[in-house]
């Protein structure tokens, strides 16, 4: 069952009836990041995997004030609930909201997105409360990554059923977005009933972007329509037939978007950036991460932004050298090729 509002029109649509080139544009985060057949660069944290102790992530946050200070577009956080060991991966253990909140505090521009928040564990009337805090807090800089979960122990875990996820993802995002984009919603889903009561405080713009990932068992064109854009893996990254292979899946998802209205495409990779500049494009770890010097990340950034791709989120946890080397050889040697877009200030921030 879909969730329903009585209310009068939110600054999303009136945007989307008043604009063709995208429907954040008044939204900080947003504006910084996309704009049509331009790519930006963002970085994902963590800066370093956690290997069984805490002291692994002591000093991140310097890094994340550099990448603000260095102009990219965004810095990615992701959201893990519980550590499978199986699984081998923390993601930057911390909360992604709780985090997003304590970087916000520390930077002054960059976008503050998650690389995704799972919208089948957590009940909308959460995320919503803590979404539209982070977007005020920061002053209208949160790009919400959402996805419908891949890890197995999570949902037995949480009560809920994995094989229904697909379902519950969409009545999720529904429910999300009446709550922040209506005053005193009412809502009738599976999920909750909501009448009388509003949800406070709505977003700095009046929304937030979400960003469906991958296929979050959705079909193209329920993401066509329903997502404000698309993250998806890469594919090959060592030559250019990965990228020929994105092209075709990004044309097709374009063509169902209603309206021919601009909606951007995210992909991502984890890279060792060598200090050879000249040093070939290479897969290593079954192709898990790309080792390259500066001039092969560029031709594959290029290739990117030639069939589509309008941001670029790289990993560099797997880097051989400093953190702190690889984010200012990138900003140097890189950045200045993709640089993040002027868009719009960080609205009020005192708090």
């Amino acid at each position: 069952m879909e969730t329903t509002s009585n209310n009068n029109e939110s600054l999303y649509e009136r945007q989307q009836s008043t604009s063709t080139s995208g429907m954040f544009n008044e939204h900080p985060g947003y504006s910084r990041m996309f704009a049509p057949n331009k790519l930006t660069l963002g970085i994902f944290l963590p800066i370093k995997f956690y290997t069984g102790h805490m002291d692994d992530l002591k000093g991140q946050a310097d890094i994340v004030e550099m990448i603000d200070q260095q102009n990219f577009a965004a810095i990615w956080v992701r959201d893990v609930p519980l550590f499978d060991p199986n699984f081998g991966d923390a993601g930057q253990v911390f909360d992604p909201f709780v985090y997003l909140a304590y970087l916000a505090a520390m930077t002054k521009h960059v976008s503050l997105a998650t690389g995704s928040i799972i919208f089948t564990l957590r009940h909308p009337i959460d995320l919503a409360k803590s979404a539209s805090s982070i977007d005020v807090l920061s002053g209208g800089r949160l790009i919400l990554g959402i996805a419908s979960g891949d890890r197995a122990i999570e949902f037995p875990a949480y009560g809920i059923d994995a094989n229904h996820r697909d379902v519950r993802f969409r009545n999720s995002v529904d429910f999300f977005r009446n709550l922040i984009r209506h005053k005193r919603p009412s809502i009738l889903s599976p999920l909750g009933q909501v009448d009388g009561v509003d949800m406070l405080p709505k977003p700095a713009t009046g929304d937030i972007p979400l960003i469906v990932t991958g296929s979050s068992r959705q079909s193209v064109d329920w993401i066509a329509e329903h997502s404000d854009g698309w993250l998806t893996y890469p594919g090959a990254t060592a030559d250019a037939s990965g990228p020929q292979k994105l092209s075709k899946m990004i044309d097709s998802w374009r063509k169902k978007i209603p309206g021919g209205i601009f909606k951007p495409h995210m992909t991502n990779e984890w890279i060792d950036l060598v200090e050879d500049p000249d040093y070939p494009r290479t897969p290593i770890r079954g192709g898990y991460i790309l080792r390259t010097g500066r001039k092969g990340l560029i031709e594959l950034l290029e290739e990117w932004q030639a069939v589509g791709v309008n941001h670029a989120a790289l990993g560099i946890q797997f880097s051989s050298r400093p953190p702190a080397d690889v984010i200012q050889e990138l900003a140097e040697e890189v950045l200045p090729l993709f640089p993040s877009h002027v868009g719009h200030n960080p609205l009020h921030t005192k708090w």
